[in-house]
């Protein structure tokens, strides 16, 4: 049930989507995608997160370009964009909030995160704020279980968050300050990270560490023990001896 200071379903206020085709630069671009593989529809992916970065989700106009371009049914590109839940089918905030609940993240406190980021924001799972600023949901594992709980903000990481910390992040964000990534870049709009998931880098990918202590102390370790991994057995010295 939606609450008081909150909209249904993800969709803001200032969210209406543009009727009429995509503007023929993003219909260019879709097609640049297409040629970029031996089989066009493997561009299908790519094509959904553009549309993202231009309609903010995906929209009926984007699925219907997809199906055009890469000659499939509307109902096959329909099918892709409602199995993944990186695709949106009503649009999400500025800054679309990721609280991880999955195991490891929960039982450290992601579980508490989400709840007092709900209570906070008087948001359920899955909707916007009024001015559309921020939006939240609760996600499966982000594949960051060295640093949890995890949160994430349009697919950049923050690590070892509390519910402290968790609040602070919104409150920047929703204040418009500069935020930067506990292992990535400054943070940039949803709309603008998706167009760098559609194959069109913006050039920030080195901003700040790629990976952190937790990720490397089992390599760490092995260096200092001397610890090697054996060989596969097809290589074994006299394996084809035996």
């Amino acid at each position: 049930m939606a609450q008081e200071g909150s909209v249904p379903g993800g969709e803001s206020p200032r969210a209406a989507v543009a009727a009429g085709p995509l503007p023929a630069e993003t219909l260019a671009e879709m097609r640049e995608l297409a040629g970029r593989y031996p089989q066009a529809r493997s561009a299908l992916l790519p094509m959904l997160h553009l549309v993202q970065s231009v309609d903010g989700c995906v929209t009926q106009r984007g699925i219907e370009a997809c199906a055009e371009i890469l000659e499939l049914s509307t109902a096959d590109v329909s099918g892709v964009a409602t199995f993944y839940t990186m695709y949106k089918r009503r649009p999400v905030g500025d800054y679309h909030v990721g609280v991880c609940t999955n195991t490891l993240c929960a039982v450290m406190g992601g579980d508490a995160i989400f709840e007092r980021l709900k209570n906070h924001l008087r948001l359920g799972n899955d909707e916007a704020t009024e001015d559309g600023r921020v939006s939240l949901e609760h996600v499966e594992c982000n594949a960051a279980c060295d640093y949890a709980p995890v949160v994430m903000v349009n697919w950049e990481f923050f690590d070892n968050q509390t519910q402290d910390s968790a609040v602070a992040l919104v409150d920047r964000l929703r204040a418009g300050e500069t935020v930067t990534a506990s292992r990535g870049p400054e943070v940039c709009t949803w709309r603008e990270a998706e167009r760098v998931l559609a194959g069109f880098p913006d050039n920030r990918a080195d901003d700040g560490p790629g990976a952190g202590d937790a990720s490397l102390v089992g390599l760490r370790l092995a260096r200092e023990n001397g610890w090697t991994a054996p060989l596969p057995a097809e290589t074994q010295p006299g394996r084809d001896a035996q």
